[in-house]
């Protein structure tokens, strides 16, 4: 399975001790322009590919409400038109410039982060075994890792652990804007009987975004923060945290998990 080849560019290496001179392949990290309405109102540091999903995911996440994104008119390069028609610049208090390492980075304060979302509908129930083996198909499926080791992923999972979605990208938030946004495209929000897996820790934006999204489980292969279990308690998310050869961490909401 090879990398797609927006994903993965070329480089020159030197492998010591020995000296040798080499190529290898390296994530792409590049900019994203998101603009509603023809107004800019993001720009985010991506892997390029699925532009249209993350932004969409993102304004989700972001509670503006879109209804489609697309290459702009203006064929800019780097640059995703979001049609959101109830869309009111005003709202904007903040810049939306993230980082691939930490979408809330440069957010003033908790409050400017925590957009409206109800506490998850889901009566979903899965067994234990199931859900620890989802970091393995996740990776199965993370082909430009593979290449260049240097990408996060999220996944999305129907009740028989089967991969509905899968999207990588430099940063862990973007990875899962683009399967929310996907989501959206494919009509399929909320996700009450999905299971969102992430190939990192969990932080509290990653938890945001699955409570935008409705999904009631959560699992990664890495530990939560404190405040990520405290708003998953909150939105009522089972909260799975070092999900490992067959064991886990439950912090939330247990009472999905059935060993």
């Amino acid at each position: 399975m090879a990398a797609p080849p927006y994903s993965a560019a070329d480089v020159d290496v030197v492998r010591l001790p020995d000296g040798r001179s080499e190529r290898d392949q390296v994530a792409v990290e590049e900019p994203l322009e998101i603009r509603i309405n023809g107004r800019a109102v993001a720009v985010t540091m991506r892997t390029p590919g699925h532009d249209e999903e993350l932004a969409l995911g993102f304004c989700l996440s972001e509670g503006l409400r879109p209804a489609a994104a697309s290459l702009p008119a203006d064929l800019a390069a780097n640059t995703v038109e979001v049609d959101a028609p109830g869309f009111d610049p005003a709202r904007l208090q903040r810049s939306f410039y993230t980082t691939s390492s930490c979408g809330v980075c440069g957010k003033g304060a908790l409050e400017a982060v925590a957009v409206d979302a109800a506490r998850v509908e889901s009566d979903l129930r899965v067994g234990a075994a199931l859900v620890s083996s989802l970091p393995e198909r996740l990776r199965a499926a993370q082909a430009a890792f593979a290449a260049t080791g240097g990408l996060h992923a999220t996944g999305l999972f129907d009740v028989s652990g089967d991969a509905l979605c899968v999207r990588e990208d430099v940063g862990r938030h973007n990875a899962m804007d683009k399967v929310i946004g996907w989501a959206f495209g494919a009509d399929r929000l909320p996700l009450a009987d999905g299971i969102l897996c992430v190939s990192g820790r969990l932080s509290f934006e990653l938890v945001q975004k699955a409570a935008v999204a409705g999904c009631g489980i959560l699992a990664a292969v890495g530990a939560p923060s404190s405040l990520a279990i405290e708003l998953a308690r909150d939105r009522a998310i089972t909260l799975c945290g070092v999900v490992r050869a067959g064991r886990m961490n439950v912090y939330t909401e247990p009472w999905r998990i059935e060993r």
